[in-house]
């Protein structure tokens, strides 16, 4: 439909500028007597030569100047020059059969056919620019559409990424559980069941609403802090009234990962809190935790979390977004900024 828009919008262009040329000389003699005789001759004529140069290269000779036909269409113009500019002067003969008594007070013949000529490069020169603006259009057009491909490409990846990881450290949470609650380790996986329901239904598309997306952060909370003792305390705030927004699914969940990893102790007293404030149409979310670093040997988690969002927030939003991790006081925060419109 935009192809058959386009072709439509180049036709009635083409048109307009041809009447426009057409119109011109008698546009200029209105309100004075009008010899057509001589219009015909020294415009109309003229300007349908050009017509002729142009729409033959624009639509067959010019596509063999970008095959590397270089040789067939300089031929094919320089024929076409001079068969045009012998037959205009054929026509002029007929028109004004007085014209050789005239040659004294016009340029020498041969004078004539070198401007005749460099006339008619004109229209030549029209349509090589016309075509090359054109293939320049489809190549940005096509460049366009292999990087829509391989973004969204790059995007499916780390979501697939993304999900075995969050599993892997649910499943490590529950486990957990498993030797010294094992209610808590039933309640568990019934909460997992339901995050995998949202996992699978939910997140297939390109956006959710943002109320979707912090019910999910809740409920993985929820989860994550079933196996937690009574040394961290874990803190949210989240708007009560929420906004129309959509956002990318899955976008924050790795800073709640990250928060969870890193912010245990089961020695000593630790905190976790989550905020997220709405500035218009812009999101802001924070996470802190204490900073309990871990070691090499300790492999509850693949480290690809945080990589992963800073990826896909560069893929997403590209520059509609901030992302800011920093140490202070012994608390780790995160801060994600993100502009949703």
């Amino acid at each position: 439909m935009i192809n058959l828009k386009n072709k439509n919008l180049e036709i009635s262009l083409h048109l307009l500028i041809w009447l426009v040329l057409f119109f011109l000389p008698a546009a200029f003699t209105i309100g004075s007597e009008t010899d057509w005789s001589a219009i015909f001759r020294h415009f109309w004529l003229q300007l349908f030569f050009l017509a002729i140069i142009f729409y033959l290269n624009y639509f067959i000779i010019v596509k063999w100047l970008f095959e590397d036909k270089r040789l067939w269409f300089f031929t094919s113009n320089f024929l076409l020059l001079v068969i045009l500019i012998v037959v205009k002067s054929q026509i002029f003969e007929l028109l004004e059969p007085d014209r050789p008594k005239m040659l004294g007070k016009r340029p020498p013949e041969g004078m004539r056919y070198f401007f005749d000529f460099l006339i008619y490069l004109i229209p030549v020169a029209f349509s090589i620019a016309i075509n090359a603006s054109k293939k320049m259009q489809k190549a940005e057009e096509m460049k366009i559409e292999a990087d829509n491909i391989k973004l969204q490409s790059e995007l499916k990846h780390l979501k697939y990424q993304l999900q075995p990881h969050f599993f892997f450290n649910s499943l490590n949470n529950i486990y957990s559980l498993i030797d010294f609650d094992s209610e808590k380790a039933k309640q568990s996986v019934h909460s997992l069941s339901k995050l995998m329901r949202h996992l699978l239904y939910k997140t297939d598309v390109d956006k959710i609403s943002l109320s979707e997306e912090i019910d999910f952060l809740n409920k993985y909370i929820d989860l994550m802090s079933l196996r937690l003792n009574d040394k961290t305390k874990v803190y949210t705030n989240f708007p009560k009234k929420i906004p129309n927004l959509e956002v990318a699914p899955l976008l924050f969940i790795s800073i709640v990962e990250n928060a969870f990893k890193h912010g245990v102790s089961a020695t000593q007293h630790s905190d976790i809190s989550f905020k997220m404030e709405i500035v218009e149409d812009e999101i802001h979310f924070t996470a802190s935790n204490s900073n309990f670093p871990k070691t090499d040997t300790d492999k509850s988690g693949s480290g690809i979390g945080v990589e992963n969002l800073q990826k896909r927030l560069n893929l997403l939003y590209h520059e509609k977004h901030e992302f800011h991790s920093c140490l202070n006081d012994g608390m780790y925060i995160a801060e994600v900024k993100l502009k949703t419109k």
